[in-house]
Protein backbone atom coordinates (compact mmCIF):
# COMPACT_ATOMS: atom_id res chain seq x y z
CA UNK A 1 0.00 0.00 0.00
CA UNK A 2 1.02 3.59 -0.57
CA UNK A 3 1.87 6.09 2.15
CA UNK A 4 -1.54 7.72 2.58
CA UNK A 5 -3.38 4.39 2.24
CA UNK A 6 -1.30 3.02 5.12
CA UNK A 7 -1.96 6.14 7.18
CA UNK A 8 -5.70 5.80 6.62
CA UNK A 9 -6.09 2.06 6.98
CA UNK A 10 -3.44 0.84 9.45
CA UNK A 11 -5.06 -1.27 12.15
CA UNK A 12 -4.58 -0.78 15.89
CA UNK A 13 -3.34 -3.69 17.97
CA UNK A 14 -6.87 -4.08 19.33
CA UNK A 15 -10.00 -2.77 17.65
CA UNK A 16 -12.40 -0.63 19.62
CA UNK A 17 -15.07 -2.76 21.29
CA UNK A 18 -17.81 -0.63 19.70
CA UNK A 19 -16.28 -0.63 16.23
CA UNK A 20 -15.60 3.11 16.17
CA UNK A 21 -14.05 4.12 12.83
CA UNK A 22 -11.99 6.79 14.62
CA UNK A 23 -9.99 5.19 17.43
CA UNK A 24 -11.33 6.57 20.74
CA UNK A 25 -9.51 8.86 23.13
CA UNK A 26 -8.89 6.90 26.31
CA UNK A 27 -8.95 9.72 28.84
CA UNK A 28 -7.80 7.67 31.81
CA UNK A 29 -4.68 7.73 33.94
CA UNK A 30 -4.99 4.09 35.07
CA UNK A 31 -6.58 0.85 33.87
CA UNK A 32 -8.44 -1.87 35.76
CA UNK A 33 -7.77 -5.63 35.61
CA UNK A 34 -10.21 -8.38 36.45
CA UNK A 35 -7.63 -10.45 38.31
CA UNK A 36 -4.52 -9.64 40.31
CA UNK A 37 -2.59 -12.27 38.34
CA UNK A 38 -3.23 -10.39 35.09
CA UNK A 39 -1.94 -7.15 36.57
CA UNK A 40 1.23 -8.92 37.75
CA UNK A 41 1.75 -10.46 34.30
CA UNK A 42 1.57 -7.06 32.61
CA UNK A 43 3.95 -5.49 35.12
CA UNK A 44 6.45 -8.31 34.55
CA UNK A 45 6.14 -8.07 30.78
CA UNK A 46 4.63 -11.52 30.24
CA UNK A 47 1.37 -10.08 28.88
CA UNK A 48 0.53 -7.00 26.84
CA UNK A 49 -1.63 -4.41 28.51
CA UNK A 50 -1.90 -0.84 29.75
CA UNK A 51 -1.40 -0.11 33.43
CA UNK A 52 -0.76 3.63 33.69
CA UNK A 53 -0.87 6.26 30.94
CA UNK A 54 2.56 7.65 31.83
CA UNK A 55 3.95 4.38 30.45
CA UNK A 56 1.36 3.51 27.79
CA UNK A 57 -2.19 4.23 26.72
CA UNK A 58 -4.43 2.65 24.02
CA UNK A 59 -4.84 5.92 22.07
CA UNK A 60 -1.10 6.62 22.12
CA UNK A 61 -0.39 3.01 21.19
CA UNK A 62 -2.74 3.35 18.19
CA UNK A 63 -0.71 6.35 16.98
CA UNK A 64 2.58 4.50 17.45
CA UNK A 65 1.18 1.51 15.53
CA UNK A 66 0.06 3.81 12.72
CA UNK A 67 3.56 5.30 12.48
CA UNK A 68 5.17 1.86 12.43
CA UNK A 69 2.90 0.93 9.52
CA UNK A 70 3.84 3.92 7.36
CA UNK A 71 7.56 4.02 8.26
CA UNK A 72 8.44 0.33 8.44
CA UNK A 73 10.05 0.93 11.83
CA UNK A 74 10.78 -1.76 14.40
CA UNK A 75 9.51 0.35 17.28
CA UNK A 76 8.04 3.79 18.02
CA UNK A 77 7.62 5.74 21.25
CA UNK A 78 5.57 8.95 21.31
CA UNK A 79 6.67 11.68 23.72
CA UNK A 80 5.32 15.00 24.93
CA UNK A 81 7.53 17.14 22.64
CA UNK A 82 10.32 16.87 20.12
CA UNK A 83 12.87 17.94 22.73
CA UNK A 84 11.52 15.21 25.03
CA UNK A 85 12.19 12.70 22.25
CA UNK A 86 15.80 13.88 21.97
CA UNK A 87 16.44 13.87 25.72
CA UNK A 88 14.80 10.46 26.25
CA UNK A 89 16.83 8.90 23.43
CA UNK A 90 20.06 10.37 24.78
CA UNK A 91 19.39 9.20 28.34
CA UNK A 92 18.76 5.69 27.01
CA UNK A 93 21.94 5.58 24.94
CA UNK A 94 24.44 7.47 27.13
CA UNK A 95 26.06 7.39 30.52
CA UNK A 96 28.74 9.37 32.35
CA UNK A 97 32.07 9.21 30.53
CA UNK A 98 30.62 8.61 27.06
CA UNK A 99 30.93 10.94 24.10
CA UNK A 100 28.82 11.78 21.07
CA UNK A 101 29.69 13.25 17.69
CA UNK A 102 27.52 15.99 16.29
CA UNK A 103 27.56 19.27 14.36
CA UNK A 104 27.22 22.89 15.38
CA UNK A 105 24.50 23.29 12.74
CA UNK A 106 21.54 22.33 14.91
CA UNK A 107 18.24 23.78 16.04
CA UNK A 108 18.93 26.29 18.83
CA UNK A 109 17.35 24.31 21.69
CA UNK A 110 19.08 21.09 20.64
CA UNK A 111 22.38 22.94 20.52
CA UNK A 112 21.74 24.37 23.98
CA UNK A 113 20.99 20.89 25.34
CA UNK A 114 24.25 19.56 23.94
CA UNK A 115 26.34 22.48 25.17
CA UNK A 116 24.96 22.59 28.70
CA UNK A 117 23.08 19.62 30.15
CA UNK A 118 25.08 16.85 28.49
CA UNK A 119 28.34 18.20 29.84
CA UNK A 120 26.74 18.57 33.27
CA UNK A 121 25.99 14.83 33.15
CA UNK A 122 29.55 13.97 32.15
CA UNK A 123 29.01 13.39 28.43
CA UNK A 124 31.53 14.90 26.02
CA UNK A 125 30.15 16.46 22.85
CA UNK A 126 32.48 16.51 19.84
CA UNK A 127 31.51 18.95 17.10
CA UNK A 128 32.55 18.09 13.55
CA UNK A 129 31.68 18.80 9.94
CA UNK A 130 29.33 15.89 9.29
CA UNK A 131 30.12 15.96 5.58
CA UNK A 132 33.83 15.50 6.34
CA UNK A 133 34.13 11.74 6.72
CA UNK A 134 37.75 11.78 7.86
CA UNK A 135 36.89 14.26 10.61
CA UNK A 136 34.11 11.94 11.78
CA UNK A 137 36.42 8.93 11.70
CA UNK A 138 39.18 10.68 13.66
CA UNK A 139 36.74 11.66 16.44
CA UNK A 140 35.43 8.14 17.06
CA UNK A 141 36.87 6.17 19.97
CA UNK A 142 35.80 3.35 22.27
CA UNK A 143 33.53 5.72 24.23
CA UNK A 144 31.63 7.10 21.22
CA UNK A 145 27.98 6.05 21.55
CA UNK A 146 26.25 7.84 18.66
CA UNK A 147 26.42 10.45 15.92
CA UNK A 148 23.59 12.98 15.94
CA UNK A 149 22.62 15.40 13.17
CA UNK A 150 19.56 16.75 11.39
CA UNK A 151 18.34 15.58 7.99
CA UNK A 152 18.28 19.26 7.00
CA UNK A 153 19.89 21.65 9.47
CA UNK A 154 17.61 24.37 10.81
CA UNK A 155 18.07 27.11 9.59
CA UNK A 156 21.32 26.60 7.63
CA UNK A 157 19.75 23.94 5.36
CA UNK A 158 22.80 21.67 5.26
CA UNK A 159 22.04 18.12 4.12
CA UNK A 160 24.44 15.31 5.16
CA UNK A 161 25.28 12.29 3.00
CA UNK A 162 23.76 9.68 5.29
CA UNK A 163 24.89 6.54 3.52
CA UNK A 164 28.48 7.78 3.49
CA UNK A 165 28.31 8.67 7.19
CA UNK A 166 26.72 5.31 8.02
CA UNK A 167 29.55 3.48 6.24
CA UNK A 168 32.09 5.15 8.53
CA UNK A 169 30.03 4.57 11.67
CA UNK A 170 29.49 0.90 10.82
CA UNK A 171 33.23 0.31 11.01
CA UNK A 172 33.06 1.21 14.70
CA UNK A 173 29.54 -0.01 15.62
CA UNK A 174 28.23 3.51 16.26
CA UNK A 175 24.52 4.22 15.61
CA UNK A 176 23.36 7.09 13.41
CA UNK A 177 20.68 9.16 15.17
CA UNK A 178 19.01 11.82 13.02
CA UNK A 179 16.38 14.46 13.68
CA UNK A 180 14.24 13.97 10.57
CA UNK A 181 11.57 16.51 11.48
CA UNK A 182 12.25 18.56 8.34
CA UNK A 183 11.89 15.56 6.01
CA UNK A 184 9.00 13.21 6.89
CA UNK A 185 8.80 9.65 5.58
CA UNK A 186 6.97 10.47 2.36
CA UNK A 187 9.92 12.54 1.06
CA UNK A 188 12.83 10.79 2.85
CA UNK A 189 13.18 7.07 3.51
CA UNK A 190 15.60 7.44 6.41
CA UNK A 191 15.79 3.70 7.04
CA UNK A 192 16.84 3.04 3.44
CA UNK A 193 19.60 5.63 3.70
CA UNK A 194 21.21 4.27 6.85
CA UNK A 195 19.52 6.16 9.70
CA UNK A 196 19.22 3.87 12.73
CA UNK A 197 17.13 6.05 15.03
CA UNK A 198 14.89 8.93 13.97
CA UNK A 199 13.96 11.78 16.29
CA UNK A 200 10.90 13.75 15.20
CA UNK A 201 9.07 16.79 16.46
CA UNK A 202 5.48 15.72 15.79
CA UNK A 203 4.51 19.31 16.59
CA UNK A 204 5.53 20.22 13.06
CA UNK A 205 4.37 18.35 9.93
CA UNK A 206 2.38 15.66 11.75
CA UNK A 207 0.26 18.26 13.50
CA UNK A 208 0.13 20.62 10.55
CA UNK A 209 -2.29 22.99 12.18
CA UNK A 210 0.10 24.06 14.93
CA UNK A 211 -2.42 22.93 17.55
CA UNK A 212 -0.59 20.19 19.45
CA UNK A 213 2.87 19.34 20.83
CA UNK A 214 4.45 15.92 20.40
CA UNK A 215 7.62 13.98 19.69
CA UNK A 216 8.64 10.56 18.35
CA UNK A 217 11.54 8.17 18.86
CA UNK A 218 11.66 5.75 15.93
CA UNK A 219 13.94 2.70 15.97
CA UNK A 220 14.33 1.55 12.37
CA UNK A 221 15.66 -1.84 13.44
CA UNK A 222 18.91 -1.42 11.49
CA UNK A 223 21.42 -1.28 14.36
CA UNK A 224 22.59 -4.36 16.25
CA UNK A 225 22.25 -3.18 19.82
CA UNK A 226 24.44 -5.96 21.19
CA UNK A 227 27.32 -3.88 19.80
CA UNK A 228 26.33 -0.85 21.90
CA UNK A 229 28.00 -0.93 25.33
CA UNK A 230 25.04 0.57 27.18
CA UNK A 231 22.37 -1.61 25.55
CA UNK A 232 24.17 -4.93 25.24
CA UNK A 233 22.72 -6.17 28.58
CA UNK A 234 19.18 -5.52 27.30
CA UNK A 235 19.83 -7.53 24.13
CA UNK A 236 20.16 -10.71 26.19
CA UNK A 237 16.49 -10.43 27.16
CA UNK A 238 14.89 -8.26 24.49
CA UNK A 239 17.01 -8.88 21.39
CA UNK A 240 16.54 -6.26 18.64
CA UNK A 241 13.99 -4.45 20.85
CA UNK A 242 16.71 -3.49 23.34
CA UNK A 243 16.39 0.27 22.81
CA UNK A 244 12.60 0.25 22.97
CA UNK A 245 12.70 -1.95 26.07
CA UNK A 246 15.10 0.31 27.93
CA UNK A 247 12.99 3.33 27.05
CA UNK A 248 9.71 1.68 28.05
CA UNK A 249 10.96 0.10 31.24
CA UNK A 250 13.36 2.78 32.44
CA UNK A 251 14.11 6.04 30.66
CA UNK A 252 10.78 7.04 29.15
CA UNK A 253 8.75 5.64 32.04
CA UNK A 254 10.90 7.33 34.67
CA UNK A 255 11.32 10.75 33.02
CA UNK A 256 7.57 11.07 32.51
CA UNK A 257 7.52 13.14 29.31
CA UNK A 258 4.35 11.45 28.10
CA UNK A 259 2.17 12.47 25.18
CA UNK A 260 -1.46 13.03 26.13
CA UNK A 261 -4.20 10.85 24.67
CA UNK A 262 -5.87 13.91 23.14
CA UNK A 263 -2.63 14.92 21.43
CA UNK A 264 -2.16 11.39 20.11
CA UNK A 265 -5.62 11.45 18.55
CA UNK A 266 -4.95 14.79 16.86
CA UNK A 267 -1.57 13.61 15.52
CA UNK A 268 -3.19 10.45 14.19
CA UNK A 269 -5.68 12.61 12.32
CA UNK A 270 -2.84 14.74 10.96
CA UNK A 271 -1.05 11.67 9.58
CA UNK A 272 -3.96 11.00 7.25
CA UNK A 273 -3.32 14.18 5.24
CA UNK A 274 0.45 14.42 5.83
CA UNK A 275 1.45 13.42 2.30
CA UNK A 276 -0.91 15.93 0.70
CA UNK A 277 0.23 18.79 2.92
CA UNK A 278 3.96 18.02 2.66
CA UNK A 279 3.90 17.81 -1.12
CA UNK A 280 2.00 21.11 -1.36
CA UNK A 281 4.37 22.96 0.98
CA UNK A 282 7.43 21.53 -0.83
CA UNK A 283 6.07 22.66 -4.19
CA UNK A 284 5.30 26.09 -2.79
CA UNK A 285 8.72 26.41 -1.15
CA UNK A 286 10.59 25.73 -4.39
CA UNK A 287 8.49 28.29 -6.27
CA UNK A 288 9.05 30.87 -3.52
CA UNK A 289 12.80 30.20 -3.42
CA UNK A 290 13.15 30.62 -7.18
CA UNK A 291 11.10 33.82 -7.05
CA UNK A 292 13.31 35.29 -4.33
CA UNK A 293 16.40 34.52 -6.42
CA UNK A 294 15.21 37.03 -9.02
CA UNK A 295 15.03 39.95 -6.56
CA UNK A 296 18.03 42.26 -6.30
CA UNK A 297 17.02 43.34 -2.80
CA UNK A 298 17.63 39.78 -1.55
CA UNK A 299 21.30 39.13 -0.80
CA UNK A 300 21.15 35.36 -0.54
CA UNK A 301 18.57 32.58 -0.91
CA UNK A 302 18.93 28.95 0.13
CA UNK A 303 16.70 25.94 -0.39
CA UNK A 304 18.02 22.38 -0.76
CA UNK A 305 16.53 21.87 -4.23
CA UNK A 306 17.97 25.06 -5.70
CA UNK A 307 20.83 24.15 -8.03
CA UNK A 308 22.95 26.87 -6.42
CA UNK A 309 22.56 25.31 -2.96
CA UNK A 310 25.54 23.46 -1.49
CA UNK A 311 23.04 20.79 -0.40
CA UNK A 312 21.60 20.24 -3.88
CA UNK A 313 23.53 17.04 -4.64
CA UNK A 314 22.78 15.34 -1.32
CA UNK A 315 19.18 16.55 -1.29
CA UNK A 316 18.34 15.34 -4.81
CA UNK A 317 20.05 12.01 -4.12
CA UNK A 318 18.15 11.33 -0.90
CA UNK A 319 14.91 13.33 -0.88
CA UNK A 320 11.87 13.49 -3.14
CA UNK A 321 11.07 16.98 -1.82
CA UNK A 322 13.09 19.82 -0.35
CA UNK A 323 10.98 20.51 2.72
CA UNK A 324 9.10 23.62 3.77
CA UNK A 325 11.96 25.90 4.89
CA UNK A 326 13.45 28.64 2.72
CA UNK A 327 16.07 30.96 4.17
CA UNK A 328 17.06 34.27 2.65
CA UNK A 329 18.97 37.32 3.76
CA UNK A 330 18.29 41.01 3.39
CA UNK A 331 20.85 43.75 3.85
CA UNK A 332 20.58 44.14 7.63
CA UNK A 333 18.30 43.93 10.65
CA UNK A 334 16.40 47.07 9.66
CA UNK A 335 15.52 45.62 6.28
CA UNK A 336 14.61 42.26 7.76
CA UNK A 337 12.32 43.79 10.37
CA UNK A 338 10.73 46.10 7.82
CA UNK A 339 9.92 43.04 5.72
CA UNK A 340 8.54 41.07 8.67
CA UNK A 341 6.43 43.97 9.92
CA UNK A 342 4.84 44.57 6.52
CA UNK A 343 3.73 40.99 5.95
CA UNK A 344 -0.06 40.72 5.76
CA UNK A 345 -0.65 37.05 4.98
CA UNK A 346 2.48 35.31 6.25
CA UNK A 347 2.48 35.13 10.06
CA UNK A 348 5.34 36.17 12.34
CA UNK A 349 5.95 33.08 14.49
CA UNK A 350 8.51 30.52 15.56
CA UNK A 351 6.94 27.21 14.53
CA UNK A 352 7.78 25.45 11.26
CA UNK A 353 5.85 23.21 8.87
CA UNK A 354 2.52 24.67 9.88
CA UNK A 355 -0.27 24.71 7.28
CA UNK A 356 0.12 28.50 7.44
CA UNK A 357 3.31 30.20 6.29
CA UNK A 358 5.46 31.61 9.10
CA UNK A 359 8.49 33.91 9.14
CA UNK A 360 11.08 34.76 11.79
CA UNK A 361 14.55 36.33 12.04
CA UNK A 362 16.52 33.53 13.80
CA UNK A 363 19.61 35.65 14.55
CA UNK A 364 17.56 37.89 16.86
CA UNK A 365 15.19 35.28 18.33
CA UNK A 366 15.95 31.56 18.39
CA UNK A 367 19.67 32.19 18.85
CA UNK A 368 19.36 35.43 20.84
CA UNK A 369 21.07 33.90 23.90
CA UNK A 370 24.28 33.24 21.97
CA UNK A 371 27.05 35.86 21.65
CA UNK A 372 27.54 37.46 18.26
CA UNK A 373 30.66 35.48 17.37
CA UNK A 374 28.83 32.20 17.90
CA UNK A 375 25.81 33.29 15.88
CA UNK A 376 28.10 34.22 13.01
CA UNK A 377 29.89 30.88 13.34
CA UNK A 378 26.50 29.17 12.99
CA UNK A 379 26.12 30.95 9.62
CA UNK A 380 23.44 33.32 10.85
CA UNK A 381 23.31 37.01 10.03
CA UNK A 382 21.26 40.00 11.14
CA UNK A 383 19.26 40.13 7.91
CA UNK A 384 18.38 36.42 7.72
CA UNK A 385 14.74 35.38 7.44
CA UNK A 386 13.60 31.80 8.00
CA UNK A 387 10.43 31.26 6.03
CA UNK A 388 8.33 28.17 6.71
CA UNK A 389 6.21 27.84 3.60
CA UNK A 390 2.66 26.61 4.13
CA UNK A 391 -0.03 25.23 1.86
CA UNK A 392 -1.62 28.52 0.78
CA UNK A 393 -1.98 29.37 -2.90
CA UNK A 394 1.57 30.20 -3.83
CA UNK A 395 0.57 33.27 -5.85
CA UNK A 396 -0.79 34.83 -2.67
CA UNK A 397 2.45 34.14 -0.81
CA UNK A 398 4.51 35.75 -3.55
CA UNK A 399 2.23 38.79 -3.65
CA UNK A 400 2.57 39.21 0.12
CA UNK A 401 6.37 38.96 0.03
CA UNK A 402 6.60 41.35 -2.90
CA UNK A 403 4.54 44.02 -1.18
CA UNK A 404 6.61 43.62 2.00
CA UNK A 405 9.96 43.67 0.23
CA UNK A 406 9.65 46.15 -2.54
CA UNK A 407 7.16 48.84 -1.64
CA UNK A 408 8.07 51.97 0.25
CA UNK A 409 9.56 51.00 3.61
CA UNK A 410 7.66 51.82 6.74
CA UNK A 411 9.30 52.86 9.95
CA UNK A 412 11.00 50.09 11.85
CA UNK A 413 10.08 49.66 15.51
CA UNK A 414 12.62 50.99 17.95
CA UNK A 415 15.09 48.56 19.50
CA UNK A 416 14.65 50.14 22.90
CA UNK A 417 12.46 47.30 24.18
CA UNK A 418 15.10 44.77 23.25
CA UNK A 419 17.71 46.65 25.26
CA UNK A 420 15.64 46.66 28.42
CA UNK A 421 16.48 44.35 31.28
CA UNK A 422 15.08 40.86 30.47
CA UNK A 423 12.44 39.45 32.77
CA UNK A 424 12.00 35.89 34.00
CA UNK A 425 8.70 34.09 33.68
CA UNK A 426 7.39 32.78 36.99
CA UNK A 427 6.89 29.07 36.37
Amino acid sequence: MGFTTKALHSKPIQNDVHGAMRFPIYQSSAFEFEKAEELEAVFKGFKMGHVYTRSSNPTIEALETQIKAISGALGVIATATGMAAISNALFALLKNGDNIITTKYLFGNTLSLFQTLLSDFGVEVRFVDVNNLEEIRSNIDEKTRLLFCESVSNPQLIVPDFEAIKAVLSEHHVPLVVDTTMTPWNIFDAKKHGVDVEIISATKYLSGGGHVLGGLIVDNGTFEWQNHANLAPYCKKFGPNALMARLRKETFRNLGATLTAQSAALLSLGLETLDLRVKRSCENALVVAKHLQTKSEVCRVDYPLLEASRSYENATKQFSGGGAIVTFSLANKKSAYAFLNKLKLIRRGTNIQDNKSLAIAPYHTIYAEYPEEQRLAYELNEGMIRLSVGIEDVEDLIEDMDQALFKEEQAVASDEAASEKPYLLDF
